[in-house]
């Protein structure tokens, strides 16, 4: 649909090759979601991100390499609502692959947890902690900070979750900032609309934009759409 972008797709291809050699889920959706968050913070408009993302489905499908075929499950487990199924029926069309990544099969499978609520002073907003587990009990969060406005103005994702509890409660201790569990279902609530699409946000949060959308889907109260069980080479 968008010619004129031909070498940009081929450029996304060919940084895929380093997706398969990653140790683990977290950090294959981290990588895939900063690759979304490149192409949305290029996009000029909604329809454009849209056009040119199904491009990008295209050319990996056609490219058929191992890195190809695991971006477009991460694409499929973690993207925006409008390509998981197109993602997912390109990757059924590549060949099988001999050497699948081990992590394949946990992309996107993931269980909300502790959500925690952070106020480090009346003008930094709230900053929202949602921790998740994967099938393996391996553990992460996202964090986002939100202004008074509700806007996004910082978007992580942390893989040491204990580590950045611990900071905060230390923080809290010296009367930095105020820690304390907070309602799941508002939470959702609060980032699912602070993170849709058409907002104007700063150029930081692009990059675990899109892991931050399906991890808020996951939360009590949205409509999350799991990822179909997989089999060697294509879901079943």
């Amino acid at each position: 649909m968008l010619p004129g972008l031909r070498e940009v797709y081929e450029a996304f291809v060919r940084a895929a090759g380093e997706l398969p050699a990653l140790p683990g889920a977290l950090q294959a959706e981290v990588w895939t979601s900063s690759q979304l968050g490149a192409l949305e913070a290029a996009a000029p408009h909604a329809e454009g991100r849209r056009a040119a993302l199904g491009d990008l489905i295209t050319s990996m499908s056609a490219a058929g390499t191992p890195g190809a075929y695991a971006f477009l499950r991460a694409l499929e487990a973690i993207g925006p609502d409008e390509a998981r199924r197109t993602a997912g029926r390109a990757a059924d069309g590549v060949r099988n692959l001999a050497a699948e990544p081990s992590w394949l099969s946990a992309l996107g499978r993931v269980t909300p947890s502790q959500v925690w609520l952070i106020q480090e002073g009346p003008l930094d907003g709230d900053r929202l902690v949602c921790e998740f587990r994967y099938e393996d009990g391996g553990l992460h969060a996202l964090a986002v900070r939100l202004t008074h406005g509700e806007v996004p103005s910082e978007i992580v994702i942390v893989g040491d979750v204990p580590a950045l509890m611990t900071a905060a409660r230390q923080a809290m201790q010296a009367e930095l900032c105020v820690v304390q569990p907070y309602d799941a279902e508002l939470v959702g609530t609060r980032l699912r609309s602070a993170l849709q699409d058409g907002g104007d946000l700063p150029e930081d949060c692009y990059p675990a934009l899109a892991l931050a959308r399906h991890r808020a889907s996951l939360l009590p109260g949205g409509v999350s759409q799991p990822r179909p069980t997989a089999s060697p080479g294509g879901s079943a």
